[in-house]
């Protein structure tokens, strides 16, 4: 295993050096970025993270939509003309983050991946793809190396987000490694903190335990309602998530089960 990693690792610096040509990038090769499945999120990853929204510095990420000027305070990051608004949990290669940066151009969306060499695919299949884009498409989606389990409050404000996706997360099968389900009592009041009134939880999987379970931690919380039938096949995003991840790609090849399941954040009590 020690000298595999060396090995991938040149594979990586040879492939991003030959994809650079006539100053367009070409999308980068899986076969260079693969890791294991899934990672386990209670452990201590090296990762870097903003204290508070305020102090996260988006200007990497959404270089196109960097405010004009510096910042009144010069100890705060550069400020964008708009927030991220949709978020991709556990986006794996960027399948559907990728993809719904056509959809919705003028909505800034985040890919959120904990596994480094997956997130590193995703910010170089990004960067190729604005590099071959004529009218600056793209320049809308990003991704970024996170625990979503532990630091989602860091990059987010109350309100902020009209969408969060979670598609084909680890089903953790044994009982004992539930509480790493990305679905929980704990976590979904951080997407309800997260998520303004009227914003949308997304749920896909291929497992049927795991599709209960997410229904079930879902409708018991208080700030959420599940969408009706009807409502769900009307929404065009759930046929992007359906067909465009690399998950739901291998699931339809393999003619398995999809279970889909939408959740609104309802308006907050008055008091």
């Amino acid at each position: 295993m020690t000298a595999e990693l060396p090995n991938k690792q040149r594979g990586r610096e040879k492939d991003r050096a030959k994809r650079t040509k006539d100053g367009v990038t070409q999308l980068p090769r899986k076969k260079f970025y693969r890791q294991r499945a899934h990672a386990n999120p209670f452990s201590d990853h090296m990762l870097e993270y903003p204290k508070s929204p305020d102090d996260m510095d988006w200007s990497s990420y959404f270089p196109h939509y960097v405010q004009e000027g510096t910042p009144e305070d010069s100890s705060k990051p550069p400020r964008l003309t708009k927030d991220v608004e949709i978020v991709d949990i556990g986006c794996g290669f960027g399948g559907l983050t990728v993809a719904l940066a056509p959809k919705m151009p003028d909505t800034l969306t985040l890919g959120l991946e904990i596994r480094t060499q997956v997130a590193g695919y995703v910010q170089e299949r990004i960067k190729a793809l604005r590099s071959q884009s004529s009218d600056n498409m793209y320049q809308n989606v990003a991704c970024i190396r996170a625990n979503t389990m532990k630091f989602l409050p860091n990059f987010f404000k109350k309100a902020q987000l009209s969408k969060i996706f979670i598609c084909f997360p680890d089903p953790h099968f044994k009982a004992r490694k539930h509480k790493a389900r990305i679905v929980s009592t704990t976590l979904n009041s951080e997407y309800a903190y997260a998520l303004r009134p009227g914003g949308i939880v997304y749920t896909i999987t291929d497992v049927e335990d795991l599709h209960l379970w997410m229904v079930q931690h879902l409708e018991a919380h208080p700030a959420f309602e599940r969408i009706s039938k009807e409502e769900e096949e009307a929404d065009e995003c759930v046929q992007v998530m359906s067909t465009e991840t690399e998950e739901s790609k291998k699931v339809t090849r393999n003619n398995g089960q999809k279970y889909v399941a939408l959740f609104r954040r309802i308006e907050d009590p008055p008091w």
